[in-house]
């Protein structure tokens, strides 16, 4: 709520959706899957895995970056930049965003024509960035020399060329950044892009988070730091958040952008408004660089900033979108954090379902498709279920919604995201009312 004099905040409803996720490009996919219960952890193919401890993923399948760049510059970019120009576009037309070729050098490339382009601003957020390019290049230099080397290498490689490229690629020429918080970047960059509409620095923003990090270099550097899941007989059974024998996170990949705006601008463009985003909350753990401080602190005070942003109480939230990344500590501190702040007798009758129990952990991905779902289940009355809880965990007791979809309605939800670092981030989101 605005202070007393203040002039009234704008608010920011979200009006675009878009995803490539490991069970394909779309967001209907996406959704319909997850409603489904449906696993998307396959064995991983597309290198040699012998000797890791971990064999297992969420790749996106059948993935051609010219469905959505010129051959030119897709060989520009790196698979992560691919994967969020595709979800974007997706947002894009999903949002009713009109693109008209610009012609002259930049012909093949778009701006918008029924939204002012500066005032049209892009945060798309990495926690890695490009690995893949990364590993290509400095297997290069050493086998073939500097000179061999691409040009192009630290445009591919660097964390914020999804944003820049993004931009660049549909003309948006408002605000334009990347933030970097390992698996909360993408929760950090909606927050932020958030914040820009309602302060009035754009009118419209593009934001999400994209990776591409399933790469030798990657599995083995987190299979050594023994985060991944183990249980390679059986992937579709592996990530299986808040449940006792949980053994590990399971890595994914893909990317997941949404189109936010100011409301008296959708209003007036007649779009679709999907629900309306109410608050962000972040904060820093101060505590350990891959653990979460274990009485919850962090993650209870980005909670309640987020609340506190929207001008919400606790008893006011009906869903929960978990981090829950199938990780011993952090599934427990969650929990934890979750009755810290919703008190305990609400946060046992509050539903805080898993994304990652289907799709795997996305890293700096996934908060992106944490707001997609529960726009989703706000604007259907429904949530998608935590698959593979089957033992339960004193330690997380909470409603994680075992059984299958559940019909729900939804006031207003929370979407948590914990990264390593210490970086966490929430976002509240609500039902859309006049």
């Amino acid at each position: 709520m605005a202070a007393s004099g203040d002039a009234p905040r704008r608010r920011v409803v979200i009006t675009g959706l878009g995803a490539v996720s490991p069970f394909g490009i779309g967001v209907k996919l996406l959704w319909e899957s997850c409603l489904a219960g449906k696993s998307a952890i396959r064995l991983l193919t597309h290198f040699d895995t012998t000797g890791y401890t971990s064999r297992i993923g969420g790749m996106v399948p059948d993935f051609d970056p010219l469905q959505w760049v010129s051959k030119r510059d897709a060989n520009r970019m790196d698979r992560f930049t691919w994967l969020a120009v595709g979800a974007a576009r997706e947002a894009l037309d999903d949002a009713a965003v009109s693109l008209k070729d610009r012609g002259g050098e930049l012909a093949g490339h778009y701006i918008p024509d029924n939204i002012d382009p500066a005032r049209f601003g892009c945060f798309v957020g990495s926690g890695i960035g490009g690995l893949n390019t990364f590993e290509e290049q400095h297997s290069r230099l050493l086998n073939k020399g500097p000179k061999r080397v691409s040009p192009f290498t630290i445009p591919k490689l660097m964390a914020n060329s999804a944003s820049g490229e993004t931009s660049i690629q549909f003309g948006l020429g408002g605000p334009n950044e990347s933030v970097v918080t390992a698996c909360a970047s993408a929760t950090h960059s909606l927050g932020e892009a958030f914040h820009a509409i309602r302060r009035g620095a754009a009118d419209v923003m593009l934001s999400g988070g994209t990776e591409a990090s399933i790469t030798p270099l990657g599995l083995a550097g987190f299979c050594s730091l023994k985060a991944l899941s183990t249980r390679n007989d059986e992937p579709e059974r592996a990530s299986r958040p808040f449940d006792k024998e949980r053994d590990g996170f399971v890595m994914s990949e893909g990317a997941g952008c949404v189109v936010m705006e100011e409301l008296e601008h959708a209003k007036k463009r007649g779009v679709h408004i999907y629900a309306e985003f109410l608050g962000y909350g972040a904060s820093g753990d101060a505590y350990h660089i891959t653990q979460p401080c274990p009485d919850g602190d962090g993650a209870i005070r980005a909670m309640q900033a987020a609340l506190d942003d929207a001008g919400l109480a606790a008893d006011a939230i009906d869903y929960i979108n978990a981090h829950g990344t199938s990780t011993a500590y952090n599934d427990r501190v969650e929990s934890l954090a979750i009755k810290k702040v919703l008190g305990e007798e609400r946060a046992y009758k509050v539903p805080a379902s898993s994304t990652k129990s289907m799709i795997g952990h996305s890293l700096g991905a996934s908060g992106g498709f944490g707001l997609i779902v529960t726009s989703l289940g706000i604007q259907n009355g429904i949530v998608h279920p935590t698959i593979n809880y089957e033992i339960k965990d004193p330690d997380c007791d909470l409603d994680y919604v075992p059984e299958g979809a559940r019909t729900l309605e939804i006031r207003a939800a929370l979407i948590n995201s914990l990264g390593f670092g210490g970086h966490n981030a929430t976002l509240a989101v609500g039902k859309y009312s006049e």
